[in-house]
């Protein structure tokens, strides 16, 4: 929506302060309730089930109903550019036509549940094979909840109404930590035996289904409340600016797509390897806890001004945001990457090593964090470029680029599960993303007459090179740490992991400075003086 519509706007520190903090609380409680699944059922038969019957509704969840999803980034693009009156309208429209489109979707996922997990899990045990059909069947109805919620993301950011945004994920988390907690107290300590796996599946099954739910509703309300449109029914689908959310949105929707479509290629390859399914999403979270909340951090505030400087005569302002997205990326990914690399083993201790989950699950989880921590920054810098894409109205560029990396992941994915067992269908997925980074750099380089390589490449290979020193100087701590307390107990493994962590930061903090890169010099200044004058 323009700006006569809005108040004055607020800064991009100031909605990156209100982001960090809602999306903080938000990931907190998304990492409780992984603990909470972690300690209840380990890498048993729930967990591994769940994480086959979820990857149809919880990719729809997590792309379509997501913060800086298609859904969401279209519908900022296109009401970015228009007047409040028009929004209703129009996102009744949309929501009409996604949702009859994702009802279909989802009766799909019933009735051909025991195909779409015999698919992905071609080598799965029958106990397992028969949880994870239950509770693909349960969640199935995430597939349109998913994209109502997006369109609602899309209709609130564009309102600037960040805050709900960032914090309502949190109720999933906190729907599937009831439903734990109340197993828990009917069987106790039982619950970690085999005849109670089918009992937690449909638990964990039943309580992702009502976050969703909840998650929708609460956006609803607000979406109401500020007049951006009700559940009524429109069929206006040749109107000009629901003509523009279809061109953006259908071959992003398509694109994000892929994602789920590679996530089921490496857990077929994974599925003869016990233990690795859980192993990826218990990894995954701890990764996505801090990405998460950056990558909303910079995303959500750089979209609606990525759209407004769409037009070729403020390329030279858009080019200078970009190298903003891509540096804040740099910066708060770089070293938190090499973190995760030499502390994995502590941090998945501190984090998992708890109740049915053991040593064996350690080790497995850890290897696949120092995989997935290297791949942090390709990973961020990948979605601000698509961002920028979508701002374009170009959603076939991503589309062709994730077509083909489908390919490519299936390719990686063989040629890497052999000698590197789990850890190689990571590094298959860290190779797509740097491909991807790689393919979307070129050709905006194309589409916006030339991108200034050298301004953006310096600066983020120093910093690149300033992570590697902060991770060794890291470990370094760690071992010495380790040499004097020792390597067992929560309290030493807290310890250790706070210093060395610190140690790890402040070299880069001290790298980062001495290079002097201005983007990164005004942001952390202005989100210092706003939570030091809060």
């Amino acid at each position: 929506m323009t700006q006569q519509d809005q108040k004055p706007s607020r800064s991009f520190a100031g909605i990156a302060g209100i982001v960090a903090a809602a999306t903080l609380i938000s990931k907190v409680f998304g990492l409780v309730r992984q603990q909470a699944i972690a300690a209840a059922f380990g890498v048993g038969a729930a967990a591994t089930a769940y994480s086959y019957a979820y990857v149809i509704p919880g990719f729809l969840l997590i792309l379509l109903g997501g913060v800086n999803g298609p859904l969401h980034s279209a519908i900022v693009s296109v009401l970015a550019k228009r007047r409040r009156e028009e929004a209703a309208p129009l996102v009744e429209t949309v929501t009409t036509l996604v949702g009859g489109v994702l009802l279909l979707v989802t009766f799909a996922q019933v009735f051909f549940a025991d195909a779409i997990v015999d698919l992905v899990g071609h080598g799965l045990e029958a106990t397992t094979r028969a949880i994870a059909i239950q509770q693909l069947r349960i969640m199935a109805p995430m597939a349109l909840f998913a994209g109502l919620i997006g369109i609602g993301f899309g209709t609130l950011n564009a309102a600037n109404q960040y805050w709900l945004l960032s914090i309502s994920p949190l109720l999933s988390s906190i729907t599937v930590i009831i439903g734990i907690a109340l197993m828990t107290m009917q069987v106790g300590k039982d619950i970690i035996k085999p005849e109670y796996a089918l009992i937690g599946g449909m638990v964990l099954a039943w309580g992702t289904l009502a976050g969703a739910i909840l998650q929708w509703l609460v956006q609803l309300i607000v979406q109401w409340r500020l007049g951006l449109g009700t559940l009524r029914l429109r069929f206006d689908f040749k109107s000009p600016g629901v003509q523009e959310v279809i061109r953006i949105m259908t071959p992003a929707t398509i694109s994000s797509g892929m994602m789920p479509i590679n996530f089921a290629t490496v857990l077929y390859f994974a599925s003869p390897i016990p233990g690795a399914a859980a192993g990826f999403n218990y990894a995954n979270l701890l990764v996505q806890t801090p990405l998460g909340i950056i990558s909303n951090i910079i995303l959500l505030p750089l979209l609606p001004i990525f759209a407004k400087l769409a037009e070729p005569e403020n390329w030279d302002d858009l080019k200078l945001r970009i190298r903003q997205g891509l540096l804040l990326s740099a910066v708060t990914m770089l070293p938190l990457g090499a973190l995760m690399v030499v502390l994995s083993v502590p941090i998945v201790q501190v984090v998992y090593e708890r109740g049915a989950f053991k040593q064996d699950a350690t080790q497995l989880v850890s290897e696949l964090l120092i995989v997935y921590g290297i791949g942090m920054f390709v990973y961020l810098a990948r979605d601000v470029l698509v961002r920028v894409f979508y701002a374009l109205g170009d959603g076939q560029t991503p589309f062709r680029i994730s077509t083909f990396n489908i390919f490519l992941n299936a390719a990686l994915d063989w040629i890497l599960v052999g000698p590197f067992g789990a850890p190689g269908l990571v590094l298959a997925t860290v190779g797509v993303n740097c491909s991807s980074l790689l393919m979307l750099l070129w050709l905006l380089d194309r589409k916006l007459n030339g991108l200034p390589w050298r301004e953006w490449g310096v600066p983020i290979l120093g910093l690149t090179a300033g992570s590697v020193v902060a991770g060794i100087a890291s470990y370094g701590t760690l071992v010495a740490t380790q040499q004097l307390l020792g390597k067992t107990g929560l309290l030493v493994l807290l310890l250790q992991l706070c210093v060395s962590g610190f140690v790890g930061i402040a070299v880069f903090a001290a790298i980062a400075s001495w290079l002097k890169i201005p983007e990164v010099n005004i942001f952390i200044s202005r989100l210092r003086q706003r939570f030091l004058k809060k």
